[in-house]
């Protein structure tokens, strides 16, 4: 037998507790959302904990608290429903030192949650984003599909920065904040962010925002042995999802730039529009699908982002994410 002798890293990061919050909405993914709580409870060592928040639905609610409760804490979203609510009810019972946010059909891979303890043995870094990789329900992405579009199904996507390297934000399926320092910038926003099925965004790139200005000196990066699998169901390889998640994420980048100003909000965007975008274009110039894919991702984002701008000019405030809702 081989004994193994553990290293001041390995002290260090087994000593960073760790409370792992999921969100859910709907049944209809409570197979998904079974299959991730399983992964991230073999993964817990002692201190830690795993936090399931319901978000608008009774019924959800009290079959988990009847089936599962034993296992895991199980709350009903606190503030006001969508997303960052529901986050923002974890975050509020949370105890453990680093928060990982799960999306409710994401799982995470074997060791994925000792990636995160070891990175938080850094005290500089403040947060993580981590590895998303697609589980295609219809057993690949669709021919037309471009991989620099992978976030508009929640996933990696053709022109992230490499393992170890600062980013802004992490993708929300799969990222880790440090409690103390998202408890500091008041959790997200609920300005942004999805409510139900509604593919409007943009919470994680304030919080990320707001923690550097909180801590110019933190450090946030991407760390990919932190890795989830993240399910793309058959109707999110549509292009009418295409470009429904398209618009709604210009809208809400212009709620983002209205609320953290268009230098910081828009930054990682120019990068890509100037980039990674025209690359891909030079990459599928054999494939005209993914090529017209490109070219309308593009255009439909930039409509909604000025549409966006229209909408918060006359409404203010007003989370015009929900009334698209109703």
């Amino acid at each position: 037998m081989t004994v193994q002798h553990a290293t001041l890293d390995d002290s260090v990061s087994t000593a960073v507790s760790v409370s792992v919050v999921i969100c859910c909405y709907t049944v209809e993914r409570r197979q998904n959302l079974d299959a991730a709580a399983d992964a991230a409870l073999t993964q817990l060592r002692p201190g830690d904990e795993i936090i399931v928040v319901v978000d608008g639905n009774d019924l959800l609610y009290h079959d988990l608290l009847s089936a599962r409760g034993r296992e895991m804490t199980v709350l009903e979203n606190v503030f006001r429903r969508g997303l960052s609510g529901a986050r923002n009810t974890g975050l509020q019972r949370a105890s453990g030192d680093v928060v990982v946010f799960l999306d409710d059909d994401a799982v995470l891979h074997p060791a994925a949650l000792d990636g995160v303890r070891s990175a938080f043995a850094d005290a500089a870094v403040t947060a993580l984003g981590g590895a998303v990789h697609p589980n295609w329900h219809s057993g690949g992405e669709p021919r037309w599909f471009p991989p620099e579009f992978g976030w508009v199904v929640g996933c990696d996507y053709r022109g992230l920065p490499s393992d170890g390297a600062a980013i802004r934000n992490p993708i929300g399926a799969a990222m880790a904040v440090r409690r103390a320092e998202l408890t500091g910038i008041g959790g997200f926003s609920d300005r942004l962010g999805r409510v139900g099925a509604v593919p409007t965004g943009c919470e994680e790139t304030m919080m990320g925002i707001e923690l550097s200005r909180r801590n110019p000196r933190g450090r946030i990066i991407r760390h990919t042995a932190f890795a989830v699998s993240h399910e793309v169901p058959s109707d999110r390889t549509t292009l009418s999802y295409f470009v429904s998640r398209c618009f709604n994420e210009g809208r809400s980048k212009a709620m983002l730039t209205r609320l953290c100003g268009r230098q910081t909000s828009l930054e990682s965007e120019r990068a890509y529009t100037t980039r990674t975008l025209p690359i891909g274009v030079w990459r599928a110039r054999r494939q005209p699908s993914r090529v017209l894919a490109l070219g309308a991702g593009l255009l439909v984002t930039a409509a909604g982002y000025l549409v966006g701008l229209v909408q918060t000019t006359k409404q203010g405030d007003v989370r015009w994410s929900e009334s698209s809702a109703t």
